[in-house]
């Protein structure tokens, strides 16, 4: 467990607010641009999410008895990032599903065309 260093958890929860605030802007963004409601999220929108996750976890568990104000601040506006990302998520497991279903259908259509191709080879 990392060793307490005071305002290094205050500090390093602020970089991670900004990090996780791009992430969840960035999926944002991507739904305004298109038509759907919530596009299917990129691997690196997901992998930069569970990062600062993973990471903020490991700080918190670390956490003083004793929290300024600064940290106090810092570890609302932290919550208020993942009360964000769990809003989202529905939205984006309906986006994940869907395009699974889209990849099934398409992995069908193509094996039928090869189906068909290979049957067509035979008869010339």
């Amino acid at each position: 467990m990392p060793v307490f260093v005071p305002g290094q958890l205050t500090q390093d929860l602020q970089e991670t607010n900004r990090r996780f605030k791009f992430w969840l802007d960035s999926l944002a963004a991507s739904s305004e641009a298109s038509d759907a409601v919530l596009p299917v999220p990129m691997p690196e929108q997901m992998s930069g999410l569970l990062s600062e996750l993973l990471r903020a976890g490991e700080w918190l568990r670390s956490r003083p008895e004793h929290r300024d104000a600064e940290l106090e601040h810092e570890l609302s506006e932290y919550r208020k990032q993942v009360e964000r990302l769990r809003s989202l998520l529905p939205f984006m497991h309906r986006a994940l599903l869907s395009e699974r279903a889209r990849l099934e259908q398409e992995r069908e259509r193509f094996n039928a065309a090869a189906q068909w191709a290979r049957g067509s080879r035979q008869t010339l």
